[in-house]
Order: C-alpha cells, then structure tokens, then sequence
C-alpha cells in the first residue's frame, strides 16, 4: 500500500525532509506495510491515471509546487472518492485553492503568493507571518480532529505567511470544508471536510513535531485510515 506525497522534494527544505521523518516515525510504531514516494507534480497531468490506481492515500506537501493545476487534481480526486488526505502549510492552502474552485465554482479563485493580482484572492497574505513561530490552536468538537488530538487546545509549529482570506470563510465553511481549529482571535488553521473518511487540512506543520519516540497523532491517524482501507 503507498502514499503519494504530492510536491516538489528539496532536501534542504526542513517541512519537506521533516515530512519524510513523521511518516517513517508512525509507520514503525504502528507496524503497518505502507510505503510512500514522493510525486513530481508536473508528471501528475499526464499521469493521472497512474497515480490514482497506484496511491492509497496523499499528503499534500509544504513548499510552492512546479504545478499547481496538478496538486489540485490529485486533492479533487481524493475529495471525491473519500480517498484519504492530508495537506500540511501549502497543503492547506491548495485544499482551500481546490475547494473554491470546483465546489464553490469559484473559477478565477487564486493565491496572493502566486498571482498577487487576482480578482479573487481566496489565499491571502496573514496580517502577521507566522513563519518559524509555534503557536496555540483551538479545536471545535464534535470533529474529527478532536477525535484525534482529545485536547482543546494544542501547541503547534508554522511555516506559513499566507493563509484563508477572511472574505472567503464563511462560504467555504458553509458548504462543508469546515473549520475546526482556529487561533486566539478565530483565525482558520484546520480544515476538514465533512463526511470524508480522512480529509484535513493544517496551516501549521505538524511533522515538525514529531519524533521517533512520540509521532504525531496526526500523521498516525492518516496512516491508520490508510491501512484500514
């Protein structure tokens, strides 16, 4: 059984190495025969088919990716087809990216980062970039995630200075990818979808905690709902 892990893999790059680590850490303490491999997301176009017939499971990676059309197509497909998904820093932006575009049809829907001039800025740059900072996140029950973490309040670490453009909220937690963690000051910072099997998204970057003697629940829950399929 293999996980896709959806980005463009630079080993300098401490998120992406780190995602490496979390995955390896709660494969070992749940003794489970899953693999993954990291995908180039400009092969995922022409590949398409390939991956959805190879793949269990995606983690959409950190980092700004070669192609974005592709790391949208694989986070549809996974929507979908209740296929499990997590999606960490960038991973959260491209799940709300996709979500605007093809639930709420939001065609011009856009990233500041990426096209500064768009009409539609469904991710926006934060007020205060939260890049290298940890920091407190509040979980909504009932949820999945709090299912999993069993805390209300959690401390995590950030990589990220964009972020959910408050404009667009409301509609996006509406219709069914809700918000369930938030800041001090309500902020989105976790996503799910709602009656998806495993589909969460987090601005923060939850493999930056882990350790081979304490994985992140997190990561042990995707890896659990990848096994049990």
């Amino acid at each position: 059984m293999k996980i896709g892990v959806i980005g463009d893999f630079n080993p300098i790059y401490l998120s992406q190495q780190a995602t490496n680590d979390a995955i390896n850490h709660s494969i070992k303490k749940l003794g489970v025969q899953i693999v993954y491999e990291w995908i180039p997301t400009a092969s995922i176009p022409e590949q398409l088919e390939t991956i959805k017939k190879s793949y269990k499971g995606f983690w959409i990676a950190p980092g700004i990716p070669d192609s974005v059309g592709g790391v949208l197509q694989i986070i549809r497909y996974a929507r979908e087809h209740n296929v499990p998904l997590i999606g960490t820093c960038g991973g959260f932006q491209n799940i709300i990216l996709e979500y605007a575009k093809n639930k709420l049809m939001l065609e011009e829907a856009d990233h500041e980062e990426l096209n500064p001039d768009a009409s539609k800025l469904v991710i926006s740059k934060l007020t205060c970039s939260l890049v290298g900072q940890k920091g407190e996140v509040f979980i909504k029950s009932p949820s999945l995630v709090s299912n999993i973490y069993r805390e209300t309040t959690i401390i995590e670490q950030f990589r990220c200075s964009y972020g959910l453009n408050p404009e667009f909220e409301a509609p996006i937690n509406e219709t069914g990818l809700e918000i369930v963690g938030t800041d001090a000051e309500g902020r989105p910072r976790i996503v799910e979808l709602t009656g998806h099997k495993f589909f969460i998204g987090t601005l923060f970057v939850p493999q930056l905690n882990s350790t081979q003697e304490s994985p992140h629940c997190l990561v042990d829950a995707f890896i659990e709902h990848m096994s049990n399929q």
